[in-house]
C-alpha cells in the first residue's frame, strides 16, 4: 500500500471527539486513516502528538496529516519543527484550500475549541480535495524548504 491514500490523525486530549468525527468522515471517503491517538481524556502534551504525526508524513508513510489541539496553534508549531513538514492552522475553508494550492501543505491543524464539527469537516474536505498549483508557488515553497537547511 502506498501513502497516497493514507492520512495520519493525532490530537491532544482537548480534541479527541473532533478527531474521531474526522476519522469517521475520512474512512467513509476511502482514505486509510492512521489514528495515533490519544484515546483517553487525561491531559496530554500536544507537542509529542504533533511531532509523531509529522514524522509519519515526513517519512512518506502517510500522504497527509491532520492534527488538532484546543487552538490548533501549539500542535502546528510542533509539527512544523519536523523537516519536510508544511502545516497550517485553519479555521475556514478558504485558508485550507489555499495552503494546499499555494503552499503545498502536507499537514492541516484545526483548533477544536475554535471551530465546530461541521465546519471542521468542511475544512478537512477543502484541504484534502485541493491540489498544489505549482508554477510561481513552487519557487516559494522551495524557498521555505531551503530554510530547513
Amino acid at each position: 500500500m502506498t501513502a497516497s491514500n493514507r492520512v495520519v490523525l493525532s490530537s491532544d486530549h482537548a480534541a479527541i471527539p473532533l478527531r474521531l468525527a474526522i476519522a469517521v468522515r475520512l474512512a467513509r471517503q476511502d482514505w486509510v486513516v492512521v489514528d495515533i491517538g490519544p484515546t483517553t481524556p487525561e491531559s496530554t502534551h500536544y507537542p509529542k502528538h504533533g511531532e509523531a504525526a509529522a514524522r509519519l508524513v515526513a517519512s512518506g508513510d502517510c500522504r497527509f496529516g491532520i492534527i488538532l489541539c484546543g487552538t490548533g496553534q501549539g500542535i502546528m508549531m510542533a509539527a512544523n519543527k519536523v523537516k519536510g513538514i508544511r502545516c497550517g492552522v485553519c479555521a475556514d475553508t478558504f485558508s485550507a484550500r489555499m495552503i494546499r494550492q499555494h503552499n503545498d501543505a502536507n499537514m492541516l491543524s484545526i483548533g477544536a475549541r475554535v471551530v465546530g464539527e461541521g465546519l471542521a469537516l468542511d475544512i478537512v474536505d477543502a484541504f484534502l480535495t485541493a491540489d498544489f498549483e505549482g508554477g510561481r508557488h513552487a519557487t516559494r515553497v522551495d524557498m521555505i524548504t531551503a530554510l530547513e537547511e
